[in-house]
């Protein structure tokens, strides 16, 4: 009897820190894809991010347990944070695939990552071992994603899902810029990530 396929998101950042964009974006991803469960899954060392910029993984781990401790879907993977040196996507996908042959990842990205995963390291791997799941942002940029998802399907043999959802005005810049000027980032984030951050003074000058 063969073992019933377990569909599993992958969402991945450096979450410096994690907001309601990215908890919305898991959530739309896991209803619209039938997925069983959403790895929310912190960076440990980005080669794409200047390190001075980025607060300790240490932090950004518990800010990611506290946002979503209250959503039974979401599962925090520690599987980047833990390894040495820069964090690869095809890395992880290779290990997470060799450790569970009866799951199907589904990599879950804003659409304007999709535009730059063929300069990642190894995209084909990347491509092979998972389903990409593509937010829009705008109805403006529906028809060029569309196309570079038909590129990368030619090309890498890519199985692209884009997500047309709403798109949340936020990012972890705006938030870091907001706190380092003293102002309000209420509803922007997590009650409990924003007590955290305050409590241990991140992003502030």
């Amino acid at each position: 009897m063969s073992k019933k396929i377990r569909k599993t998101g992958i969402l991945g950042g450096t979450f410096n820190p994690i907001h309601i964009g990215h908890l919305m974006l898991a959530e739309n991803a896991m209803e619209y894809c039938g997925l069983d469960e959403v790895l929310i899954m912190p960076s440990g060392c980005s080669y794409f991010k200047d390190q001075n910029e980025v607060a300790a993984k240490e932090h950004r781990m518990n800010m990611t347990a506290l946002a979503i401790e209250d959503n039974p879907g979401f599962v925090l993977s520690s599987i980047e944070a833990d390894r040495e040196g820069n964090s690869y996507t095809c890395e992880t996908l290779q290990t997470l695939c060799e450790m569970n042959d009866n799951v199907r990842y589904y990599y879950i990205i804003g659409s304007d990552t999709l535009f730059s995963m063929e300069s990642w390291k190894d995209p084909e791997e990347i491509f092979n071992r998972c389903t990409v799941v593509c937010a829009l942002r705008s109805e403006e940029e529906k028809d060029q994603v569309r196309q570079k998802a038909s590129e990368l399907k030619d090309r890498f043999g890519a199985d692209i899902i884009i997500m047309d959802i709403p798109a949340v005005p936020v990012s972890s810049t705006m938030v870091r810029t907001l706190m380092s000027k003293g102002m309000s980032c209420r509803y922007y984030l997590d009650d409990k990530v924003r007590d955290y951050i305050k409590k241990n003074r991140l992003y502030y000058t």
